[in-house]
């Protein structure tokens, strides 16, 4: 993580210098592209106005533009008219001049050397974007379950949607300065957060889908409770926050200026909060079925088995014994490959309604299917995933410092089991038995559900900022 920080840090301040050295490269000279307007003659076209305090000249011409210099003496303000012959003005230009002798345009939103910083933005977001996903995608071992892989997953997303929106802005722009202005641009980096939503709509709706479909199928073998019909209700928010974003985005108004940059502003901030929530979606999404295909880095020298719920009898559920029997088959392939023989660690307390704790049920089967009891050691108080993780840690450091954990649990429930083992002070690997098609889909959103509500207050904090800086890059940007 530290390497990620340091190498976006680096980026950072390397585009910024790119941009300033250019900034220092070109001087004060602004280049202006004035738009031929109204089908006029470009050859019957010159400027005009009060030449005080800055000089200016037309560089070149053609059917769309007129590509003009400007360089101003010092501080202030001044006019720029475009006339066709003698007749009144066709264009107005009104430009401001920096005491760093700046020039910004009123009339387009240029400003002096704003060609070369779009370009520069634009490789920054494609940059930072591959940098996160780069990073997401080469993690291994303990480090890849945690809170920080999410963001990093998500925001690359996120990142990568931007830098190609504004890469399609930049090369528009450069083909026809006059009729792209930066104030296109200006609406398109306000915007980020609804072309993200825009860009991603085709995915999340077929997402959308396909999880009431497989909630459907789950209700048809589950009983009906809140939990088994969390995938109807993450469906409908999906596509009902579509609908909202998309039709708020484009309803119309009328008022005055103010007016719809408050508008814009709200509908911004909603855009920005939906567009997080897809975010922090996709990127649990995303690490939960890496973990599921990730393959532990080395052999383990403990095998903690996550337990659940058990018959009435003391015999496993299949939930359960797919548990118990990945761990069982990870150790013989390990076997098999030369390594040592791993020390199971069944991981379970006694719930109200079980008649022994889930490790001694684990240990039962474990003992019937030929596994000494010397190769078992029972942790039988926890209560939850985390208890799982910190109980288990304990009594493996009792045993040996350093040793090589891995755990087993349900492929939904890989990631997060993971994310509590680092919590916990456990460094483990995970892997992951299979279960039902309609089981799993539902299984992992509440777990995916889970992640996030455990840090809401966190989550809720980052929202927080990351919506106020939409607000005010709206409110600056007039957008």
């Amino acid at each position: 993580m530290k390497k990620l920080i340091i190498n976006i840090c680096i980026l950072t301040f390397a585009v910024i210098a790119a941009c300033l050295l250019y900034r220092v490269l070109i001087g004060n000279t602004y280049i202006d592209y004035m738009p031929v307007l109204g089908g006029y003659n470009k050859d019957d076209l010159h400027l005009g106005g009060p030449s005080e305090g800055f000089s200016y000249e037309i560089l070149s011409k053609n059917d769309k533009y007129l590509t003009i210099a400007v360089k101003p003496d010092g501080p202030g303000e001044a006019d720029l008219f475009l006339y066709e012959k003698n007749a009144d003005p066709v264009y107005e230009a009104a430009y401001f001049f920096g005491k760093d002798k700046t020039v910004y345009n009123r009339a387009n939103g240029g400003f002096t050397g704003d060609n070369a910083l779009l370009v520069a933005l634009t490789f920054y977001m494609l940059a930072l974007g591959f940098m996160l996903m780069r990073y997401t995608l080469k993690l291994r071992g303990s480090a890849f379950y945690a809170y920080f892989t999410i963001y990093t997953a998500g925001f690359s997303i996120f990142s990568l949607a931007g830098g190609i929106d504004l890469l399609l802005v930049t090369v528009q722009r450069l083909l026809n300065p006059a009729t792209h202005t930066m104030m296109q641009v200006y609406a398109s980096i306000a915007g980020m957060s609804y072309t993200f939503v825009f860009l991603l709509t085709p995915f999340l709706m077929v997402f959308a889908v396909a999880m009431a479909i497989s909630n459907v199928a789950l209700l048809r073998h589950e009983r009906k409770r809140i939990q088994n019909v969390l995938g109807i209700l993450i469906s409908a928010m999906l596509i009902i926050g579509e609908l909202v974003v998309i039709l708020v985005r484009f309803q119309d108004f009328s008022g005055s200026y103010e007016e719809l940059r408050i508008r814009m502003t709200a509908v911004n901030v909603l855009t920005t909060a939906f567009a997080y929530f897809e975010c922090m979606l996709l990127g649990s999404i995303i690490c939960g079925l890496r973990s599921v295909k990730m393959q532990p880095t080395g052999p383990a020298d403990y095998l903690v088995i996550l337990g659940c719920a058990f018959r009435k009898d003391g015999t496993l559920t299949p939930l359960l014994k797919g548990r118990v029997d990945r761990a069982v088959a990870f150790n013989e392939v390990q076997k098999a490959a030369g390594g040592k023989e791993a020390v199971y660690v069944p991981s379970g307390g006694q719930g109200p309604d079980e008649s022994m704790p889930e490790a001694e049920a684990m240990s039962r089967y474990l003992r019937s299917i030929g596994i000494s009891e010397a190769q078992i050691l029972k942790e039988d108080k926890s209560r939850n995933t985390y208890q799982n993780m910190l109980f288990s840690g304990k009594l493996i450091k009792e045993r040996s410092e350093g040793a090589r954990v891995v755990y087993s649990t349900t492929n939904y429930h890989v990631f997060r089991s993971g994310v509590w083992a680092n919590l916990a002070g456990l460094r483990a690997e995970g892997i992951g038995s299979k279960t039902k098609w309609w089981f799993w889909p539902n299984a992992f959103m509440r777990e995916c559900v889970g992640l996030l509500v455990n840090r809401w207050k966190q989550e809720l904090a980052f929202l927080a900022v990351l919506t106020g800086f939409f607000a005010i890059l709206t409110m600056l940007l007039g957008y």
